[in-house]
């Protein structure tokens, strides 16, 4: 795993501790240590309650949830560097708070949305459904992207709610998923938007480089 505290990668066994059982899952405390900070990392973990011949038990990947609590750590990875600070600060408060508010999450992932779409795809200013409208109507995102962008407002469903389409951080109830999946809409805009065009201008520069070792005139 990556280290929380100092974001080195390390192999350590895991330690686990039970914890008990309340009505709703059994409970248990894993445990790691860093040998590069020497720093512990403890993640709470739940597991759902299931009947076995009459009696309670746990079973074999029956994992519920799972969430850090030493440091205090998002349980998905941060944006790529390519991601300017901008956008990828939103993106990783929205996932420090996905597991304790999911309504907060969503609010921080809609305006680092609305953000990228004004920046990025030249969306005239307005509510978030219809900026996502204005960039599925230009073509520019691919055929899984456009789908996936749409099915934030889907989920979201703004024409219940009016206020939400146009105040896209406002703190508001979400439908189950919401919040995960708007962060994985954002997954695949920072790789479209940022990652992808990096690395093909790094392999152009590098192309570049040898074209020059060879009296050869770059590419344009």
């Amino acid at each position: 795993m990556k280290c929380p505290h100092c974001q080195t990668n390390f192999h350590d066994k895991v330690t686990v501790g039970e914890l008990g059982a309340d009505r709703d899952a059994f409970w248990f405390l894993e445990s790691q240590r860093c040998p590069a900070c020497n720093r512990l990392v403890l993640q709470l973990v739940s597991k759902a309650i299931a009947r076995v011949k009459g009696m309670n038990a746990v079973l074999a990947g029956n994992e519920a949830s799972r969430y850090f609590v030493r440091p205090k750590a998002a349980c998905r990875p941060s944006p790529p560097p390519d991601v300017p600070t901008e956008f990828a600060q939103d993106y990783i408060e929205a996932s420090l708070v996905l597991a304790d508010s999911p309504k907060a999450s969503a609010a921080l992932s809609r305006r680092c949305l609305q953000h990228m779409l004004r920046e990025k795809a030249g969306v005239k200013k307005s509510d978030l459904s219809k900026e996502i409208d204005q960039v599925l109507a230009s073509g520019t995102l691919p055929c899984h992207l456009a789908e996936a962008i749409d099915a934030v407002r889907n989920i979201g469903n703004f024409a219940a709610h009016p206020i939400k389409s146009t105040a896209s951080g406002e703190v508001l109830p979400v439908e189950p998923g919401e919040a995960e999946w708007t962060l994985d809409v954002l997954d695949g805009l920072f790789d479209f938007y940022f990652v992808q065009p990096a690395v093909l201008q790094r392999k152009k520069t590098a192309l570049n480089t040898k074209l020059a070792s060879a009296n050869k005139p770059p590419t344009k």
